[in-house]
């Protein structure tokens, strides 16, 4: 669990939980970090309890269950949902406080208790630890793209970056027939981004204006999707190189919290700016389903064990990494 002094993970011994009434018994097979738990352990994620189990992310098997549990049986193969109250529809208030590994306690514990419809049934042909990458950065990309993006075949995604949620957005992208331009700072990544299906990549690092290099890619018009995970440091330059009547997806904030945007472009534009804030139990299962259809597999880099989960959490932060960041369990 993290600790009130921040920064610190800190390994606890609990009683193992029991289910209640609704609820069902994980032993979990393993976890995937997302950026979000690097701002946890520094204490600056908003409504964080503390000290509170980490990581929102994990996958693991069904091995007891409580008393009016119909939603699943044990030997069932799960993952939990980032927030454990959206089941569908529109995001609540009330949902906000239901946040694995933020709100309430998370993923990186060898058993979990949660409730049967916090719970979602992984894909067959997944590995647990390919399943226990999906729950965040997968499920907001598919939120973004196809749910409330209505990607279709022939338009043209700008993906920001090479972490887990842009590499789930280049797959469903090309899934759905569109042409994806992806931005790194690394040629390598790039290279492997190309490998993931992207289509044209810039060097943000050595093409700065690269909104501009955008424009001249899509021949001056702009592109219809901007997956968005940069936050203010790059959202004006979003602005710029999404097309009219085209949507920015705003989904992370990489490059900090602050920053004044003008919303000149988004009126002229006429835009639609999306935020994203992960997704609902069904978008889940919508997606859970198209990526059993499709046979779809999550890039991991890195695999840790879990007496290394401190080890892991600094690898993260490194950048270095190209996919996602599993603990086994």
């Amino acid at each position: 669990q993290t600790t009130e002094n921040k920064n610190d993970l800190i390994l606890v011994e609990l009683p193992q939980p029991q289910p209640g009434f609704g609820q069902v018994l994980i032993k979990v097979k393993a976890t995937a970090l997302n950026y979000r738990d690097l701002i946890v352990l520094r204490g600056q994620y908003q409504g964080q309890k503390s000290p509170v189990i980490p990581m929102s992310d994990g996958a693991g098997e069904v091995v007891a269950v409580g008393e009016d549990v119909t939603r699943v049986q044990v030997g069932d193969r799960v993952a939990g949902t980032f927030f454990q109250d959206w089941i569908s529809g529109k995001i609540t208030r009330s949902v906000m406080s239901s946040d694995l590994g933020g709100g309430i306690d998370g993923m990186l514990s060898e058993y979990v208790v949660l409730n049967q419809d916090g719970v979602v049934l992984v894909p067959e042909h997944l590995s647990y630890k390919e399943a226990a990458t999906l729950p965040c950065a997968a499920v907001t990309a598919w939120h973004a793209l196809v749910t409330k993006g209505n990607l279709q075949a022939g338009e043209t995604v700008l993906v920001l970056g090479t972490g887990g949620v842009s590499g789930f957005a280049t797959k469903f992208a090309k899934l759905k027939g569109a042409t994806v331009i992806s931005t790194s700072s690394s040629d390598r990544k790039l290279e492997q981004m190309r490998e993931l299906g992207a289509d044209l990549t810039i060097n943000y690092k050595t093409t700065p204006d690269w909104e501009k290099r955008v424009y001249e890619l899509t021949e001056r018009i702009g592109v219809d999707h901007v997956v968005e995970v940069g936050g203010a440091g790059t959202l004006a330059k979003s602005l710029q190189a999404v097309c009219y009547g085209g949507q920015v997806h705003l989904i992370g904030v990489l490059t900090g919290f602050g920053g004044e945007i003008s919303p000149l472009p988004i009126m002229l534009k006429s835009v639609t700016v999306n935020g994203i804030y992960v997704g609902s139990r069904e978008i889940f299962e919508t997606m859970n389903q198209a990526i059993s259809q499709a046979q779809l597999k999550p890039v991991i880099d890195r695999i840790f064990p879990f007496a290394e989960a401190k080890a892991a959490y600094q690898y993260l932060q490194s950048g270095s990494h190209f996919g996602k960041v599993v603990i086994e369990i």
